[in-house]
């Protein structure tokens, strides 16, 4: 049997790792002289338009990248992930996040059942339940309604409802559909995280949502037990059952705990936790928010970009194109980092959203065979809305590391302000930021235009910017639930282009486990300690040191 292929020993690789020397010689202005070049590097989907005409590349680099891709065996990949294989090996697991947005009507089989059908029943479910919720039938243990909703879990049951959410918010039609209830997210095990998921809160009018696959994750199941406590001595503990619901598939702790299994919402082992939000996860406490119809558009807009991904050719395909040229620049270029700058303030959560997406799928040194890699994968992702990002780090972007930017526009603003004596709206100052900004980092400013524009000779060495550092744009119409939807799903599948052309498993995350296993170990430590008064042993100096000059202090 013939050992595994790492796409680097591939001539198609060697090919390209000689191109990015040529490339390195050119820069981003004569590049951006080429009309015909800028007119190849516009692809459009569903209202969204992507420019990626300053990224480093020239037609030749994506016909390079496209033959990586096609040796990479990128379509056969695509396919067995939609098909329902089990792509996700370590965990001998299929990957269907894109079943949880799938229309009524679609087949999408695991392991020779269609689950879009068990789809639709918890979607309907959830439909059914948040609409008596919201319409006052499903009352709290003293017969108030139940308008405020504490959702609480950690990582991707938590990171993605809280993008989703934060985006809605100022939206018109959401707003509408929101007003009068509250929706709050408890994810950090740090009771200062509880006191201000709770502070103001009615026990009364309160709804907590728990949502953990097992129904056993340390963090979130603390947490739970803490607001149950809270209910509990507010209402008595007959009132769990009115006050708490799951998102869970372990009914028997979801009834252990207080719960009526009656009360759960189930989800699969094929849901990745980090690609969860379209599921009950993101689903039930954004619908008790928002209403399902409107959470159902936002489902409609990820499964789009679902449609788009699997059947457009690579050279107009969004995800595709992003995923491959972020491999050009990670692992060719060598640049390390990736800013995500969404020009809407109702954004500001998704950079932290995508940074678990990017960073726990493609964070990975060895292949999908466990062969090491000789190369470089992921990006260190992080970002900040503009203009906010300008008066922060956008300095060393411009002139310290290459770090590729990806700008994202909105063209109608979720609340337009335009004031008389302005020149322009609001949004419009904005947005003059969002056009300007690559073009900066594209074309820089020369000592001689400094001269030109005479600069003192002193300065013009601190004025000088280099240029030639990529980036995109991506211009959406506007920030519907729909159009929330769309990028989302790009964003999951430019990331798992990357880890498929990198040859890595994408859908595992065992770089969380070492910590989690060590933590226990100082969790016994610490019970030992603090209940018998054992002294701390059995572990290194440091960490002892550490301990002993922590329980010192009574932290309660």
């Amino acid at each position: 049997m013939a050992l595994p292929t790492l796409i680097s020993d591939t001539s198609e690789w060697r090919d390209l790792k000689e191109h990015v020397e040529d490339i390195k010689k050119t820069h981003l202005r004569d590049l951006m002289g080429d009309v015909e070049r800028c007119k190849s590097m516009t692809v459009e989907h569903d209202g969204i338009l992507v420019d990626y005409s300053r990224q480093r590349a020239t037609q030749e680099t994506m016909e390079k990248l496209f033959k990586l891709a096609e040796v990479a065996h990128l379509k056969e990949k695509i396919n067995r992930m939609y098909s329902g294989e089990h792509i996700n090996s370590t965990e001998n697991r299929p990957v269907l996040h894109i079943a949880l947005r799938a229309p009524r009507d679609s087949v999408i089989s695991c392991d020779g059942r269609n689950v879009v059908p068990d789809v639709w029943h918890v979607l309907e479910k959830i439909n059914n339940f948040t609409e008596r919720v919201r319409s006052g039938s499903w009352v709290g243990a003293t017969g108030k309604p139940l308008k405020d909703v504490v959702a609480v879990g950690i990582g991707g049951s938590y990171l993605g409802p809280l993008f989703v959410h934060t985006a809605l918010q100022i939206d018109s039609e959401a707003a509408e559909c929101a007003k009068g209830r509250q929706l709050r997210f408890l994810a950090n095990v740090d009771p200062v995280d509880v006191a201000r998921s709770i502070t103001g809160l009615n026990p009364e009018t309160t709804l907590v949502v728990v949502v953990s696959k097992t129904f056993t994750t340390a963090e979130t199941m603390l947490n739970a037990r803490t607001l149950r406590e809270w209910i509990s001595i507010a209402l008595g503990p007959e009132a769990i059952a009115k006050h708490m619901v799951a998102v869970s598939t372990n009914l028997k702790l979801v009834e252990k705990f207080g719960i009526d299994p009656n009360n759960a919402f189930a989800f699969w082992d094929w849901v990745g936790g980090r690609y969860s939000v379209c599921s009950a996860v993101g689903v039930l406490p954004l619908s008790l928010q928002y209403g399902f119809p409107i959470i159902q558009k936002f489902l409609e807009g990820a499964n789009s970009i679902d449609n788009h991904f699997y059947s457009a050719s690579f050279d107009k395909n969004i995800p595709v194109l992003l995923g491959l040229l972020s491999v050009w620049n990670a692992t060719f270029f060598g640049f390390p980092a990736r800013a995500i700058l969404p020009y809407s303030q109702a954004l500001e959560k998704f950079a932290p959203h995508i940074q678990q997406v990017s960073m726990e799928s493609n964070g990975k040194g060895v292949s999908i065979d466990g062969i090491p890699l000789p190369f470089e994968t992921g990006e260190i992702d992080f970002g900040e809305p503009g203009t906010n990002g300008q008066h922060s780090f956008y300095q060393l972007i411009h002139q310290g590391r290459v770090i590729p930017c990806d700008f994202i526009g909105v063209s109608k603003s979720q609340q337009p302000v335009y004031l008389k004596e302005e020149t322009v709206s609001n949004h419009d100052e904005l947005m003059s930021n969002f056009f300007a900004q690559p073009d900066a980092l594209a074309y820089g400013k020369t000592p001689g235009e400094l001269q030109n524009d005479n600069v003192l000779s002193h300065l013009i060495p601190h004025k000088t910017f280099s240029g030639n550092r990529p980036s995109f744009s991506l211009l959406l119409p506007a920030l519907s639930a729909y159009n929330i939807g769309q990028l989302l799903a790009i964003y999951e599948h430019r990331i798992a282009v990357e880890g498929f052309i990198w040859g890595i498993n994408s859908f595992d995350q065992w770089g969380v486990e070492l910590g989690k296993s060590l933590a226990s170990q100082v969790r016994k430590q610490l019970s030992l300690s603090r209940t018998l008064g054992k002294p701390v042993e059995g572990f290194n100096f440091s960490t002892t040191t550490l301990l002993n000059r922590y329980l010192q202090v009574l932290s309660f």
